[in-house]
């Protein structure tokens, strides 16, 4: 039974990396950096910022429910308040008005306790670089604080060279650019490169700049969400894609 298990492996991830390759019409694929997004990847924080998304826009008078913080997770904050209101006042609001609502937001979630580590994680970066990987986060966050906190959390394994904020881009997710910025950080091609995505429009963001995409569903929404943004790879948890890393990286790039 054991060796059916690893044969059926075998062939599952064989195809996936056939099918990665024919779509984007690429000729290898061989890892040498993995890019990780940051809420709901790196730390358990996704919850936070359901609420403090759904008090904040209540009190400017925007309707926003929890659950919606992880459908427009990854884009960045000044653009998913441009999108709300433009939905519920049917006019675009001016950059100035975006950011103070966008600081209110981050003030509330200020105000909620600390974030743990996502479960899996740590271990995962241990694996990735003592196989020789790079190792770089790519986030729609601009918060100083919380930016901070990776390289203290991740001594070894986060540098702060190797981080792509809100601030590096013109725009962000689900648009490309913070993971083509995030493959000129690391100097790898997208045929060299694994994005980590928790949320559909990074899914849809690591897709468009043609890396291999894994979405690893740790928030409420269904698989078929990060399935139908393109993810190549769905994984359950952080720590089950830990435990899995070596194979899934041994069958996904044999020698070409």
């Amino acid at each position: 039974m054991k060796m059916k298990n690893e044969e059926m492996n075998i062939n599952h991830y064989s195809l996936l990396t056939t099918q990665y390759k024919m779509k984007h019409g690429f000729g290898q694929f061989c890892p040498k950096a993995v890019l990780f997004d940051m809420d709901g990847v790196i730390y358990d924080s996704m919850p936070n910022h359901a609420l403090s998304w759904h008090q904040s826009m209540a009190e400017v008078g925007i309707d926003m429910a929890p659950e919606e913080a992880y459908r427009y997770e990854g884009m960045r904050g000044v653009e998913t308040i441009r999108l709300k209101a433009r939905q519920q006042w049917g006019r675009d609001i001016s950059d100035e008005e975006a950011q103070k609502m966008y600081d209110l937001k981050c003030e509330y979630f200020r105000r909620c306790p600390m974030a743990s580590k996502m479960e899996g994680t740590e271990q995962l970066m241990q694996q990735i670089k003592a196989d020789g990987l790079a190792i770089c986060v790519v986030t729609g966050s601009g918060q100083r604080t919380l930016l901070d906190k990776l390289t203290s959390d991740f001594q070894g394994l986060i540098r702060e060279d190797l981080i792509v904020t809100s601030y590096d881009v013109k725009h962000g997710k689900p648009a490309p650019d913070p993971y083509l910025a995030g493959m000129r950080k690391t100097n790898t091609k997208p045929w060299e490169t694994i994005v980590v995505e928790n949320a559909p429009l990074g899914v849809r963001a690591g897709v468009a700049a043609q890396c291999f995409t894994i979405g690893v569903n740790t928030g409420p929404l269904a698989d078929e969400e990060l399935i139908s943004e393109g993810a190549d790879l769905i994984m359950p948890s952080m720590k089950m894609l830990s435990k899995e890393w070596k194979t899934i990286l041994r069958l996904l790039s044999p020698l070409q």
